[in-house]
C-alpha cells in the first residue's frame, strides 16, 4: 500500500502526540492555578472530565470496530479544555455529559480527529450551558460557597462599577469567580506564548483576535459608539485569552491560509465584543468563536493564496 500525494515530501519528528502534549503543558500553569486556589472541587472537575473524555472515546471507537487511539492525547486535551470552561464546583455528572458529548457528538461522530466542524469543548460547553444554565453559571469559591458575580457580570449589569488597580491585579494573577481556566490571564498568556515559540499555533488568530477585540471594544462601547472603557481590563477579564490562544486556534477548526486566519482572528474579536456588549450575555468569546468555526469552510475558499504562475481569467 502506497501513499501517493503531490510533492514536496519533506519528513519532520512532529506528530500528533508530541503537539498535543505541548498544548497540555502551556495549559498546565493556568490548571494548576485554578486547582490552588478553588481546591479539591477544581481538581474533581478536570479528572472527571478528562476521564470521562478518554473512556468516551475508547468506548466509541471500540463499539465503531475502529482504532482506539486514546494514546494520542487529543480526548485528554478536549476533556482539559472542557474543564477550563466549566465553574469549578459543577457537580460531578456535568463533566461527564460535556465530555461524552464532546467526543461522541461534535467528534466522533463527524469522523474523529481533524474531522470536527466545531471545537469539541466549546461545543460541549454551549450544549451544556443551553441544557444546564443554573449548574453553568453558578459561580462559588471558598469552603462557604459564597456565590461571586464575575467581573464581566459586574461590568454588564452593575451601572457605576469601574475596576480599580487592585481589580486588574486579580484578572491578571488570581481571579475571582468565572470558570476553572480563567484563573490566571497572566498563566494563560505565557502558555500561549509557549505555543508560539514552539511553532505549535500561528500567531495570527490569537493576535488578531486579541487586537481586533480591542478595537472594536473601543469603537462598540457598552455605553454607545466609541464609548469604550477599561479595554484593556475587557482583555484580560472572561474567557479572551484562554479562547485565543487554546481554542481559536485550533487545527480543525481554522482556516489553512494565512489570510483566512486573519480573517478568523478578526471575526472572532468583532463578534466577542457583539455578543459581550450588546447581547443578555456577559461574556461571547465561545459563541463567536463557535459562530467563526462555522464558516471556516467558506473562509478557506475564498482566501487560499493565488498558485504561482496561474493567470488570471479574462
Amino acid at each position: 500500500m502506497l501513499t501517493v500525494s503531490a510533492p514536496p515530501h519533506i519528513y519532520g519528528k512532529d506528530t500528533t502526540k508530541r503537539r498535543m502534549r505541548d498544548v497540555l503543558i502551556a495549559l498546565a500553569p493556568a490548571g494548576l492555578l485554578g486547582i490552588f486556589y478553588y481546591g479539591i472541587p477544581g481538581l474533581v472537575t478536570i479528572v472527571i472530565a478528562i476521564a470521562a473524555a478518554v473512556v468516551a472515546e475508547a468506548l466509541y471507537q471500540k463499539i465503531a470496530g475502529k482504532k482506539v487511539t486514546i494514546n494520542d492525547l487529543s480526548a485528554v486535551l478536549t476533556g482539559l479544555l472542557l474543564a477550563f470552561n466549566l465553574p469549578p464546583a459543577v457537580p460531578f455528572w456535568i463533566p461527564i455529559i460535556g465530555s461524552f458529548f464532546a467526543i461522541i457528538v461534535v467528534k466522533q461522530l463527524f469522523g474523529g480527529l481533524g474531522q470536527n466542524f466545531i471545537n469539541p469543548a466549546l461545543g460541549a460547553r454551549a450544549f451544556l450551558l443551553a441544557s444546564f444554565p443554573i449548574h453553568m453559571t453558578n459561580w462559588t469559591f471558598g469552603e462557604d460557597s459564597i456565590a461571586s458575580a464575575t467581573f464581566l457580570a459586574r461590568l454588564k449589569f452593575e451601572e457605576y462599577f469601574s475596576p480599580t488597580q487592585a481589580d486588574y491585579m486579580e484578572t491578571l494573577f488570581w481571579k475571582i469567580g468565572g470558570s476553572l481556566g480563567e484563573t490566571s490571564a497572566a498563566a494563560l498568556i505565557a502558555g500561549g506564548l509557549f505555543l508560539l515559540v514552539r511553532r505549535v499555533i500561528n500567531w495570527r488568530v490569537p493576535v488578531f483576535f486579541i487586537g481586533s477585540f480591542a478595537v472594536f471594544a473601543f469603537i462598540f462601547g457598552r455605553d454607545g459608539l466609541f464609548t469604550g472603557q477599561y479595554i484593556l481590563f475587557e482583555i484580560l477579564t472572561g474567557g479572551l485569552m484562554l479562547g485565543a490562544f487554546f481554542m481559536a486556534t485550533d487545527y480543525a477548526t481554522t482556516p489553512i491560509a494565512p489570510m483566512g486566519k486573519i480573517i478568523m482572528g478578526i471575526g472572532c474579536g468583532f463578534l466577542a465584543v457583539m455578543i459581550r456588549f450588546h447581547s443578555g450575555f456577559p461574556e461571547g468569546v465561545c459563541y463567536a468563536i463557535l459562530i467563526m468555526n462555522i464558516f471556516v469552510p467558506f473562509i478557506d475558499k475564498y482566501a487560499r493564496p493565488r498558485i504561482y504562475g496561474r493567470r488570471k481569467k479574462a
